[in-house]
């Protein structure tokens, strides 16, 4: 892959709360950190496939990848990518949405790094085709290069009520990567205006992608976020004394920080924000009817163990989580139970050692209300 003109740096968003994936994720393993899709967790996955980006990849690669993630997270997270230096993680004292999170940073990129372009992801989606992903990427950088604010968003394939959307000024033509102008940003919408949002062929799916220079975010958020800005100015005055004072400061002034989304704070805000179309096999894995769909199946599309017995059923997804995970986030080999279905249909079935899930799947999205329950109940150790 070429290079690029400026440094790139990837920061990786991995908080996450855990509720989504029920039983298998838990406050303590969210989904990231699960091999959900493949045999590796979902974090590693997203590091691996944009290390091209970060100095031609190798070793050095890894020196421009930083995670963002909660104190509690910290430790499998190192197990899960243990190519990171530990300099590379900013541990967030406190959870304060995503504007804070990529504020500081961007500023502390920019301290190690003034000229660098940061390109923001998730940690726990699925990319199909990772070499139009970065081809997609690649345009995003030059755009921000520029001076562009910039974003992607993924063509829509279907009329869908659970994804934010991003409005262009013209229709981005299949295959497309040239960065267009953003109108607006739509929160969820109804059915029907969804399907209208896709026959106009203007509307793309926000998938929570963002590419920058350093310097512009940090003036986007003087601009739009004056309190958020005297919060990270504090903590880089901090920095300048050496790394004993910016911790103390981190601990002492990002749990007051205001706690907004970078989309509602900042995007929705800037003048002259770009987005790049993408197509390239994206899915934000959002629950198990996700995980069904890229699972593979047999021919009556059941995804199921090996040595599974199913008679009749038709579009199940069943799931044995049992054994301890290791430090990977794989599981342990254990002695297998048979697992049989009979006369059954598009159900989700997940058995780990101390949980047993059982959902419609077009009823996945509701196991959240699971956790829900259990710590009410005073379970809060099954979440």
């Amino acid at each position: 892959m070429s290079s690029t003109a400026a440094p790139v740096h990837v920061l990786i968003l991995a908080g996450g709360a855990g509720t989504r994936f029920w039983p298998a994720s838990r406050a303590a393993r969210p989904k990231q950190l699960l091999p959900l899709v493949g045999g590796e967790p979902l974090i590693t996955a997203t590091a691996r496939r944009v290390l091209p980006l970060c100095a031609g990849g190798g070793s050095a690669g890894w020196e421009r990848i930083w995670i963002a993630t909660g104190q509690h997270l910290v430790a499998p997270t190192r197990v899960a990518l243990p190519e990171v230096p530990e300099r590379r993680l900013l541990v967030e004292p406190a959870p304060r949405n995503t504007a804070p999170c990529i504020g500081w940073a961007a500023a502390t990129i920019a301290r190690d790094d003034p000229e660098a372009v940061v390109v923001v992801l998730p940690s726990d989606h699925h990319i199909a085709d990772v070499p139009r992903f970065l081809e997609v990427l690649q345009a995003a950088v030059a755009s921000a290069q520029g001076g562009a604010i910039t974003t992607i968003g993924i063509r829509p394939t279907h009329p869908e009520t659970g994804f934010g959307y991003i409005e262009t000024e013209e229709a981005a033509g299949a295959g497309s990567a040239a960065p267009r102008r953003v109108l607006r940003f739509v929160e969820k919408p109804s059915r029907e205006r969804a399907a209208e949002f896709v026959a106009s062929g203007r509307f793309l799916w926000n998938a929570g992608m963002f590419i920058f220079r350093a310097g512009d975010m940090r003036a986007a958020i003087r601009a739009h976020l004056p309190a958020l800005a005297e919060g990270l100015d504090e903590i880089d005055r901090a920095a300048a004394l050496g790394a004993a004072a910016e911790a103390e400061a981190v601990l002492q002034v990002f749990p007051r920080l205001p706690a907004v989304s970078i989309d509602h704070g900042v995007m929705e805000h800037v003048a002259g924000l770009a987005v790049v179309p993408g197509d390239f096999g994206w899915c934000d894995l959002g629950s198990w009817q996700s995980a069904w769909e890229l699972a593979e199946k047999d021919e009556r599309g059941n995804s199921a163990p090996a040595g599974s017995v199913l008679i009749d059923a038709q579009g199940n997804h069943v799931v044995d989580l049992r054994g301890r995970f290791d430090a990977r986030g794989a599981r342990a080999e254990i002695d297998r139970r048979v697992i049989a279905l009979v006369g059954v249909e598009d159900l989700v079935v997940v058995e780990t050692d101390d949980a047993l899930l059982i959902v419609p799947r077009d009823r996945a999205q509701d196991v959240k209300h699971v956790v829900d329950a259990l710590k009410a109940r005073g379970q809060g150790r099954h979440t």
